[in-house]
């Protein structure tokens, strides 16, 4: 009788991947999912803005209209001006006074927010005075920015600091005032000092609200630097499209607005990515109890 020899099996062949492999198969499909998560996400954000262009593009190419000019010619006026020209001086202006106005405005938001929840019998007193100047419309004190600072850089300073201060205040008190009561009494019982409650416990976990406040700072920054620009002003990239618009030279306006455009989406993605970098313990624990 013949007997028949089975080949021979590596052992970890035949148990299947070690463990290392599963490891390494398991984060190498991982890393594929959300690259090709991120991908998706790249194409479903940008596939509409590029339709809308394309769409402008060939509406207005036979357009004879001085305040509709063709897309093609915008962005050949937008190159002549602003790559190869002197246009971008005005943007180094706009942006040097959003910085110092949006900076200001946050640094006192983040303050005197932080000491209206410390103390809340001067949050009680404060509190009228604070909405009455919330819901003031920060273009409506332009004349007396002037009157107080001159028609210098100061005043659009002055006027972007008092706009972006509100949004970032109130929503540093809201997120401050939402904490839950229980976390403050096991500090107490850790014996920790009000200060480090206040960089260990407070700050971190009021920073989401605190961030929502300070991209709607942003907007209002954004919105505030061109009504600026728009009066009294010597330079900026308000000042550039308001006499573009005077000397009927309708395509430099355009690319004027195009520039915006770009400067507040730009700013916008790099504050999200800040965003997402500094608050990334957020994201994760957020999407450890979404899944």
């Amino acid at each position: 009788m013949t007997q028949t020899t089975m080949p021979k099996i590596a052992p970890e062949r035949a148990a299947g991947p070690s463990i290392g492999e599963t490891t390494d198969l398991m984060v190498t499909g991982r890393r594929t999912r959300s690259t090709g998560a991120r991908v998706r996400n790249v194409l479903l954000a940008v596939w509409l803005p590029i339709a809308l262009l394309v769409i402008w593009w060939f509406a207005s190419a036979s357009s004879t209209s001085p305040f509709f000019p063709p897309l093609s010619s915008i962005v050949a006026e937008f190159w002549a001006q602003w790559i190869v020209g002197d246009a971008a001086m005005q943007l180094t202006s706009s942006l040097r006074n959003l910085a110092f106005g949006y900076l200001g405005g946050a640094l006192i938001g983040v303050v005197f927010g932080t000491l209206l929840w410390r103390f809340p019998p001067v949050r009680h007193v404060s509190n009228p005075l604070i909405y009455f100047l919330y819901v003031l419309p920060a273009p409506a004190l332009l004349p007396a920015m002037i009157a107080l600072f001159g028609i210098g850089e100061l005043r659009q300073i002055a006027l972007i600091s008092f706009g972006a201060i509100w949004p970032t205040l109130l929503n540093t008190l809201d997120g401050m005032r939402s904490i839950d009561q229980v976390k403050f009494d096991t500090a107490r019982a850790m014996k920790l000092s009000p200060l480090r409650q206040l960089f260990s416990l407070v700050l971190p976990a009021a920073a989401p609200q605190m961030a929502a406040g300070l991209r709607a700072s942003l907007q209002t920054s954004i919105i505030l630097m061109v009504v600026t620009e728009m009066v009294a002003a010597k330079q900026g990239i308000g000042y550039f499209i308001l006499q573009a618009q005077t000397v009927f030279a309708i395509t430099t306006m355009w690319t004027g607005i195009l520039v915006l455009a770009i400067l507040g989406t730009v700013l916008n993605y790099l504050f999200v990515g800040v965003e997402r970098l500094v608050l990334r313990w957020y994201y994760r624990s957020r999407a450890l109890s979404n899944s």
